[in-house]
């Protein structure tokens, strides 16, 4: 089942595709060069004001890859004046009233990352650059961007509405631990004030609301749109009085709910539900858990729940029948239907309290998990989780109620999403100022959003879903040649031709009715799920059009290769190392124990060993010295120092030298994230007896997992050593072939701690770069700009590449 079976089944039940609305009045105004920035851009084009005006964290680039850009072209194609005010200072409401009162609403984004994760780095220190704004400046977006645009919007125009959007929004939508202060805070929409959250790929959601407002609609009216979130206080409860509410789970303490062998299944699905066929095949009563929920279904109580106000202490909110509780030991004969579950589109769910999963880490893990589980937009349930604000006679309780995801984008609506007439440009206001993370996008074209790898330390799934939604190969090969017609210092190489993943482009679930009650986070972990299609020939008749097309010399991949899917079809792996590697191919195991991999639902070392065999033999057919490039996580939650020793004894016996490390980053509403904070597994049912988890938070020993994956840098070897012999592995001490690090070395251990005894391959064979320069300590930056950029400096010759690899030898060149 695709995106484009669900899009077309939600189509006949009377949902719009995104070409279909009728447009605005404002639609008689040709499409503007680039959406306006100021009053004297707005007049040029004939307008009196805004119908929307988008506040962004990020520099303005009209180009697909930037979310400002595709909201507001798409806004725009729909007949609205949309201006853009790009990354304002937020010290005060002026920066926000610069394009006047918008008509309709503001929209917020953070930009297209995190605005914490953008300002620090995983260590909560300050980065001192920034990809998305002009000139790689920091400091250009306050903390928590979202949050304080959305407040000074309020301030500056009170009874305009605000639409919070983008992906710091989107991770945010629920109570959620927050890494940088080290605790749980509550959802950003009461910190925001804004009227509507709209999470995940928006684009659906946004032409309804902004539709809605011109026809002079209120939010409750529009209150079951999907994908969005919003707050329901004690005068809005009616607008969702028509739902069935169930509880959560079997540890909440709000409500009393009796013996339940899993809280995150509705009894109809259990049949097609495969995270519950796969479970352990016995339990502690004897019987397999499949079986224990055959005829178990909800039986109708006194107080059966309506909606949420109705909910307190000594409700009883859903009974399992089945089990004799005075003999917990022994099984009792099933009960017969007496009621069926309420359909799923008139269920919604309670999340634990905010103020419980504060303070609590197994109900914050439960309902993190429960999150997860409602991800699939064939079976998902609406979610809600109460929050209180104020104290004494002003203390309130406010539901933060989400509703289901949203319905995927159709090809055809994805196209329409992508050819629309984008300068593919940064906005002139700019001049000649580089912003790094459009040199990196500018030759590059997104073929397809979505992941279902279900990555732990990755929150891809929850924003853009796990429904893979492709574009057309017609508007792929279009948006080529676009770039080959009008991308200034085009060379004719295409950087790349991929997404949130490289290989995922039309793999979809073979069966319908599978995919539409599925409940799995990941369709290829433990294994590639046999109901997946694999077949990459659609992705790989796509690289050889695109290759033929006149004017392009090559097309390279730059995306992350899902290893474990491309050794499926072997056709795809030989034409990827053939034509579309430069000399260097990065994937990511992200590890080599085991333990470790089941807790971020990757791949074994298996799949690796079998790519890399078929890298190194079709590389050899080809004629071609080429590289696979391994990347690795430190510090991930469950990992041990001896997991970390291990995985560098593999990195050496591979003769791998680790470049660039990257430790774990807890990002909000991550699965590892909740390993993280809780010390519980989420992947599995939650409770009180579970043991911890081991979970690496200390500074010493995370900076020693990182020091084992780069065990070869000569800075690293005393931390090492004292760790080595701790944990009882001296033998690893020593100069013979099976030892980690060499014993003491005065020659490369003693130098000025100024001084760096170890330069990569990197380093060695790539220019240093203005962004670099800058950032270099500035009492030796005279020295260092005097080396890096005078005419000693390493001049980028023809067939002299600058790499990115993890210190590997450069490849040969002619």
């Amino acid at each position: 089942m695709s995106a484009d079976t669900i899009a077309r089944t939600a189509f006949k039940q009377g949902t719009k595709p995104l070409y279909d609305y009728d447009k605005h009045w404002a639609s008689c105004y040709e499409p503007a060069p680039y959406l306006p920035m100021s009053r004297a851009e707005m007049d040029a084009l004939g307008w009196d004001a805004c119908d929307v005006i988008i506040i962004s964290g990020d520099a303005y680039v009209d180009h697909p890859s930037f979310g400002m850009a595709i909201i507001g072209r798409l806004l725009e194609a729909q007949g609205f004046r949309v201006g853009i005010i790009a990354q304002p200072d937020w010290k005060s409401k002026d920066a926000f009233m610069e394009l006047g009162k918008p008509v309709y609403a503001y929209g917020v984004t953070a930009g297209n990352m995190d605005s914490m994760i953008n300002r620090y780095t995983a260590d909560r220190k300050i980065r001192s650059d920034d990809a998305y704004s002009p000139g790689n400046v920091a400091d250009k977006r306050p903390d928590r961007a979202a949050i304080v645009y959305s407040q000074r919007c309020r301030e500056a125009y009170p009874d305009v509405p605000i639409i919070l959007g983008g992906i710091e929004g989107s991770l945010r939508r629920i109570a959620h631990y927050d890494y940088w202060s080290d605790k749980v805070r509550r959802s950003i929409l009461l910190d925001a004030r804004a009227d509507v959250l709209l999470y995940g790929n928006a684009e659906r959601a946004i032409v309804d609301v902004v539709h809605g407002l011109s026809k002079g609609y209120s939010f409750e009216q529009m209150s079951k749109l999907r994908g969005a979130a919003y707050l329901l206080t004690p005068t809005r409860r009616h607008w969702q009085a028509d739902m069935t509410e169930v509880a959560s789970n079997d540890v909440d303490t709000a409500g009393r709910v009796d013996p339940i062998i899993n809280p995150y299944v509705m009894t109809e699905d259990v049949d097609q539900c495969s995270i519950e066929q796969d479970k352990p095949t016995s339990s502690p009563l004897g019987q397999s858990f499949s079986a224990q929920y055959q005829g178990f279904v909800a039986e109708q109580v006194t107080n059966k729940v309506i909606n949420a106000e109705q909910v307190d202490e000594d409700t009883q909110i859903v009974q399992l029948r089945g089990f004799d509780n005075t003999k917990t030991d022994k099984p009792k004969t099933a009960l017969k239907h007496k009621l069926k579950m309420p359909a799923r589109e008139k269920t919604v769910i309670r999340l634990p309290d905010y103020e419980h999963v504060k303070s609590d880490p197994v109900l914050y893990a439960h309902a993190s998990r429960i999150l997860h589980l409602e991800t699939n937009p064939g079976n998902a349930r609406a979610l809600v989780q109460r929050h209180t604000s104020g104290a004494g006679n002003s203390f309130s309780s406010i539901d933060v109620w989400l509703n289901p995801p949203p319905i995927p984008l159709s090809t055809e609506e994805m196209d329409y999403v992508f050819d629309l007439p984008y300068a593919r440009l940064p906005h002139p206001s700019y001049g000649d100022a580089r912003i790094p993370a459009y040199d990196m996008i500018k030759f590059s074209v997104n073929i397809m959003r979505g992941c279902f790898g279900g990555c732990t330390f990755c929150s891809i799934t929850e924003h853009e879903g796990r429904i893979i939604q492709n574009r057309s190969e017609e508007s792929i090969l279009r948006e080529v040649e676009a770039i080959r017609d009008t991308a200034p210092s085009f060379t004719g190489v295409i950087s790349d031709l991929g997404g949130p993943t490289a290989n995922m482009y039309r793999l979809s679930c073979k069966d319908e009715t599978i995919e539409k009650n599925c409940r799995k986070p990941s369709c290829v972990y433990p294994d590639v799920c046999e109901n997946l299609i694999t077949d990459h020939s659609n992705l790989t008749k796509l690289y050889r059009k695109a290759r033929d097309i006149k004017g392009v010399k090559k097309i390279l991949i730059a995306s992350g290769l899902r290893y474990d899917l491309a050794v499926k079809d072997p056709e795809y792996v030989k034409e990827l190392v053939t034509y579309h590697v430069g000399g260097y191919l990065k994937i990511a195991p992200e590890h080599s124990e085991e333990n470790v991999l089941s807790k971020m639902m990757k791949p074994g070392m298996g799949s690796y060993d079998k790519f890399k065999a078929m890298f190194e033999q079709f590389s050899q057919e080809a004629g071609k010295e080429q590289y696979l490039i391994p990347y690795f996580i430190a510090a991930h939650p469950g990992t041990k120092d001896e997991d970390m020793m291990n995985l560098a004894l593999w990195l050496k016996s591979y003769g791998y030298r680790a470049d660039q490390v990257q430790a774990f980053y807890p990002s909000p509403m991550a699965t590892a994230t909740t390993m993280y904070h809780t010390h519980k597994d989420p992947l599995h049912k939650v409770n009180r007896a579970e043991g911890d988890m081991d979970i690496v938070k200390s500074g010493k020993q995370r900076k020693l997992h990182k020091a084992f994956l780069r065990y070869h840098d000569p800075k690293n070897w005393a931390l090492l050593r004292e760790a080595l012999k701790s944990m009882g592995r001296g033998d690893l001490i020593g100069k013979n072939r099976g030892c980690l690090i060499p014993p003491f070395n005065a020659s490369l251990e003693g130098r000025d701690a100024n001084q760096d005894s170890y330069q990569s391959a990197r380093k060695k064979n790539s220019r240093v770069g203005n962004d670099s320069a800058k950032r270099q300590n500035n009492n030796s930056a005279s020295t260092s700009t005097k080396n890096t950029s005078g005419k000693n400096s390493k001049k980028v010759s023809k067939g002299n590449f600058q790499t990115q690899h993890t210190g590997l030898p450069p490849r040969k060149t002619k």
